[in-house]
């Protein structure tokens, strides 16, 4: 994926007080995205939810 260095940045800052690896801290940004969007993803298995 190709970001622009001061988005990454900001994420990576994020992550880190927020204690999640910057991929996960990705993921979780596209997921709150996507459901602002009206477009529901599942949790991954293993994160508590049925």
């Amino acid at each position: 994926m190709r970001i622009n260095p001061e988005v990454l940045n900001a994420v990576e800052h994020v992550a880190a007080a927020e204690l999640r690896s910057v991929n996960a801290q990705v993921e979780m940004l596209l997921r709150e995205a996507l459901n602002r969007r009206g477009v529901g993803v599942k949790p991954p298995r293993g994160d508590g939810e049925p």
